[in-house]
């Protein structure tokens, strides 16, 4: 069964918009849990506009799931990995203005880089993936950095889905058989919803984990968050 980390980049984004601490991002993360995600995932970015540095260090000692942080490599992002020892890291390309992810990583032209990143994450016992379009040769190219996994972009496949489905997940199809060739995990993620996300996971059933933030909260706020999880744990079936 394909795996669901729940990102809570959007809880913490409402805590801020008030101050305080409603929601509680702890709470939230540990009723995920509770409620049958598999993992957590957050993404703190330079500006901590939603998750913040200090969350992540709270997170590390009370997620029993797997912990998957996310971010742009940088020296902060760094020693932050290494003080928390996640499960995971899931590197992407994004500039500290970005809103949000909106493209995977060169990993030819950034071959290099990725290497010495990848090679210093797996000292503290992380696995590494490393986000990048439903391309071949971006997936070989991490395959060659070192990385134990791929998450795929689904970006497009979202846009593209409700148009014609079978076209918007062809690329990924082709993509994950790569990824299997080569040894790698598969992950995915980026505009998956309760609408588009069982397709995805029938059509590539070696799917690993899906990380789902966005869409899932914002069906929280009407269906309620045990009830949305279990809906999209449902789809994963």
């Amino acid at each position: 069964m394909t795996r669901l980390s729940v990102n809570i980049n959007k809880i913490a984004t409402l805590r801020n918009a008030r101050g305080g601490n409603n929601p509680d991002v702890v709470k939230t993360a540990l009723d995920c849990e509770r409620f049958g995600a598999q993992g957590i995932t957050v993404h703190p970015r330079p500006d901590e506009r939603h998750i913040r540095y200090t969350d992540v260090m709270e997170l590390k000692d009370v997620v029993t799931t797997e912990f998957n942080i996310e971010g742009y490599p940088d020296d902060r992002y760094m020693d932050l990995v290494a003080k928390a020892k996640p499960a995971q890291a899931t590197l992407v390309p994004d500039g500290p203005h970005v809103i949000t992810s909106n493209a995977g990583w060169d990993t030819v032209q950034h071959q290099s880089f990725l290497v010495d990143i990848t090679r210093q994450l797996k000292k503290h016992g992380t696995r590494v993936s490393i986000f990048v379009n439903p391309d071949a040769k971006m997936v070989e190219g991490a395959a060659k950095a070192g990385a134990d996994r791929v998450e795929l972009y689904t970006e497009p496949y979202a846009t593209l889905y409700h148009k014609d489905k079978n076209a918007a997940v062809k690329p990924y199809i082709d993509a994950a058989k790569v990824a299997r060739e080569v040894k790698l995990g598969l992950n995915a993620g980026h505009d998956l919803d309760r609408h588009n996300l069982a397709f995805l996971r029938k059509s590539i059933p070696w799917l690993d984990e899906v990380s789902i933030g966005h869409a899932l909260i914002a069906d929280a706020l009407y269906l309620g968050l045990e009830n949305t999880i279990r809906l999209y744990l449902r789809e994963l079936q």
